[in-house]
Order: structure tokens, then sequence, then C-alpha cells
């Protein structure tokens, strides 16, 4: 699921998992209330530092800060593009 843009260095472009929809216990989650996810998928890598090499790859699902990163849209989608760095965890 890789796009035609290529990062540079350590950044990665994600695509953000939808957003929540409903609660758990069934209550629907109007547009105006609902958060930003935090949850994605990799979908393109930069190519690293010289001396750190990547550890994320295409496809991997990884948790990122709730402000990180900066909003892309491209070919009608949603995405972000942000450092390395700024991904909490793999999941």
């Amino acid at each position: 699921m890789a796009i035609k843009i290529q990062p540079l260095s350590d950044r990665v472009i994600i695509e953000p998992a939808p957003a929540e929809t409903q609660t758990a216990s069934g209550i629907i989650i109007p547009d105006t209330a609902k958060e930003k996810p935090q949850k994605g998928t990799v979908v393109a890598v930069g190519n690293g530092k010289k001396d750190q090499p990547m550890t994320v790859k295409i496809g991997d699902t990884v948790l990122y800060g709730k402000y990180a990163g900066t909003d892309l849209k491209f070919e009608n989608k949603d995405y972000l593009i942000m450092r390395e760095e700024d991904i909490l965890a793999i999941i």
C-alpha cells in the first residue's frame, strides 16, 4: 500500500486509522467530539540517517503522539508525515 511520495531522511508517512464512531457501551460519538486517532499504518519510509537505520517498515501498525506529525492530503487521502522519533511503539 505504498504511495508515490518518498520521505527524506528519518521521516515516515502514516495513514491514520479511522476515528472511533461508537463507544464500547454503544453510544454514538458525533463528529464534533471525535478525537484524533493515535494509531496508523506506515505507508512510506525514508532512508534513515547515516548512523541510524530506520526501525519501522512499510505495513507496520504504529502508535504516535496525539499532536505528532504534519497533516498531508495526497490523492484525496489523509496522511501524516513525521520523524521516526515521534513514533512511540510498533504494534
